[in-house]
């Protein structure tokens, strides 16, 4: 502890006697100064143990003494040291009741005690509480590495939990609650994930002192990783703040988590590498060694049906999609196998696992951003996602064209995931919003419509309530309120125009298909 008033009224070679404030003696003194002005509050910051003779003051005058030891009190002096003997035989009694309305410790300083012993005594418990906090740092260092080798992250944290007196809760990339010490401290950890995304958002280190949740306590956020955005996080909850041997230990175990966050980043690179080579034999129709390279790293992944997922977007909307995926894997402890192909993101993962999940979540997450009015996402950036129906290793090039597709569709809907199951359970028509279709679709009709500008008829809404009726004359005619003659009639102008046969089921087919095209939108 830094030394207290107490401290040095009990010091046996300072002989200090307590004149007034005895019940405040607990306070710490951070220095003690020296100064005879007659106002030294502009010297002073606070803490100080301020020791005068009162050389240039009227000690005996009440009003002066009084206004003195306001400012004193106003500046943050914890206590006064009177010299006795010197200027003055003993305190005057107007400096003692300033000191006790003020309850600002006063001690008596006898004239045998020079100041100078007063201030190596503090200085020398300053320099001792600092050594004995350095010291602690020092262990509490030893005993978190240890713990950090021997019982991993968990362990380390339980470890900073009893050094700081609190809890501490780890965050994995995605800001989700990965591990606590104590386990109780999981409820609350968990209420600070809105704060720790906030400060995923900064580029490290960062760090945030946060009230706790409910004010239960007062807790430190730091970014962990030496990337531009943080690969984890760390919170510390103490009820008061934090002292130096305790900074010392939350911030060796910042480095030690650090450390294993830039490990895990080069495992993690190594890992890709092979789960890229996996894949490529999957997609070539080699599944056998595709197990054989996949061993125990993916080989549980490739026993169960999975999925692939094909995403599409900027490097930074694909890497916070892998966070996620990732994340939500090792959660729930599940092989999931990332690889990054350029501009894209190929995903193997179990059928209905946490990982598919976790990316159908992130996607209607990046739905409901993209609405959002102040969302500015350009189309060409934006993520789009394209996911296969449930497979196995023998069906992995089918269910890749299948994640491909899918994802074709999504950027023509305008999605941000679709899967393949939509697709085969979902009508064609949405297919039709293809530039090409309608370019397809403008040619095939333009005249016609040209035709009809000129009001020499009503080609195209003949020709939509014709092939609507299948062909059939007096319903078509009734639909448009004509004579069957003069739907006959439009027909054959229709055939004219065009140069196409109606009794053609493939020119039907096209012509329906054109008019349900350019009525899209």
């Amino acid at each position: 502890m830094p030394p207290t008033l107490a401290s040095l009224v009990h010091h046996s070679a300072l002989k200090l006697t307590v004149r007034a404030g005895e019940d405040r003696l607990d306070v710490p003194v951070r220095w003690a100064h020296v100064s005879e002005l007659a106002d030294p509050v502009p010297y002073m910051e606070g803490g100080e143990l301020l020791l005068i003779t009162a050389l240039k003051l009227d000690a005996d005058d009440p009003e002066a003494m009084r206004r003195y030891v306001k400012r004193l009190v106003g500046a943050g002096v914890v206590g006064l040291g009177f010299a006795v003997g010197v200027n003055y035989e003993e305190i005057p009694k107007a400096l003692v009741d300033a000191a006790e309305r003020e309850d600002l410790p006063l001690l008596e300083v006898p004239r045998r005690t020079p100041f100078l012993a007063i201030s190596k005594a503090v200085s020398a418990a300053i320099a001792a509480d600092q050594y004995r906090a350095v010291t602690a740092g020092f262990a509490a260092q030893r005993e978190l590495t240890r713990q950090a080798l021997n019982a991993g992250p968990e362990g380390l944290l339980a470890a900073l939990a009893a050094q700081v007196d609190g809890w501490a809760a780890l965050y994995d990339a995605s800001g989700a609650v990965v591990a606590t010490a104590p386990e109780w401290a999981g409820r609350r950890a968990a209420r600070l994930t809105a704060e720790v995304e906030r400060l995923r958002e900064r580029p490290a280190p960062a760090s945030s002192v946060v009230g706790g949740p409910d004010n239960e306590d007062r807790v430190e956020l730091h970014s962990l990783g030496t990337g531009r955005r943080p690969r984890a996080a760390l919170a510390v909850g103490t009820a008061a703040a934090l002292g130096t041997a305790e900074r010392y230990a939350v911030h060796s175990a910042i480095a030690l988590l650090t450390l294993t966050t830039e490990r895990s980043r080069s495992l993690q690179a190594a890992e890709q590498r092979v789960g890229a080579a996996v894949l490529r034999m999957l997609l070539a129709g080699q599944p056998d060694h595709a197990r054989g390279v996949a061993g125990d790293l993916y080989g549980g992944l490739l026993d169960a049906p999975f999925r692939i997922i094909v995403a599409d977007a900027g490097a930074e909307l694909l890497a916070h999609l892998a966070e996620a995926v990732e994340s939500a894997a090792a959660r729930a402890g599940e092989a999931v196998l990332v690889v990054p192909e350029g501009e894209r993101l190929v995903v193997l993962a179990a059928d209905g696992g946490a990982a598919v999940g976790a990316c159908a979540d992130h996607a209607a997450a990046r739905e409901a951003a993209r609405a959002a009015p102040e969302q500015d996402a350009t189309e060409e950036d934006d993520l789009v996602v394209g996911m296969s129906a449930p497979s196995g290793p023998i069906g992995a090039p089918a269910a890749y064209k299948q994640a491909e597709q899918a994802l074709s569709v999504a950027r023509r809907r305008g999605r941000v995931l679709v899967e393949h199951e939509q697709l085969a359970a979902g009508s064609v028509l949405p297919l039709l919003a293809d530039d090409a279709v309608k370019a397809f679709a403008d040619g095939l009709l333009r005249a016609l419509y040209e035709h009809d500008a000129t009001g020499r008829g009503d080609l195209v809404a003949s020709l939509r309530a014709w092939l609507s009726r299948h062909g059939q004359w007096d319903a078509a005619a009734a639909d448009l309120g004509v004579h069957r003659h003069t739907l006959r009639y439009r027909m054959r102008r229709v055939e004219e125009i065009l140069g196409r046969s109606l009794d053609d089921p493939d020119a039907r087919m096209e012509l329906w298909l054109a008019l349900k095209a350019t009525s899209a939108d």
